[in-house]
């Protein structure tokens, strides 16, 4: 019985930082595909700023993946680091995206007029 429940814990554990890791590294890849000039636009900190913070959040999302058992499993840093991601993910990607990105204008910018949108 604490077999059983020792590997669910083990397993839940590792789709959450697998999660975690997925999340920074989505984040970083955003931040690097978006244009330096949105982020002083969006009035936010620099894109080598993010793309720095972004790039310590992966590498310590990546070290705490469980492929050397529940020893390398995330603490402190791993929390701080999924922080990093979402705040990147929640507050600046859609400031950034605003002023200019990879795609060009948002959908819903696309039929806007000088009082609203058509």
């Amino acid at each position: 019985m604490t077999s059983l429940v020792g590997s669910v814990q083990y397993g839940v554990l590792a789709v959450i930082a697998f999660a975690a890791f997925a999340l920074a590294a989505f984040a970083l890849v955003d931040a690097l595909r978006r244009p330096g000039a949105a982020y002083t636009a969006a009035g936010k900190r620099t894109k080598t700023f993010w793309v720095a913070l972004l790039a310590v959040a992966a590498a310590i999302g990546f070290v705490s993946l469980p492929v050397l058992g529940p020893a390398s499993m995330p603490g402190l840093l791993g929390i701080l680091s999924v922080v990093i991601a979402a705040v990147y993910v929640a507050d600046v990607r859609p400031a950034v995206r605003r002023f200019g990105g990879r795609r060009g204008p948002r959908r819903d910018d696309r039929h806007q007029g000088p009082y609203g949108p058509w």
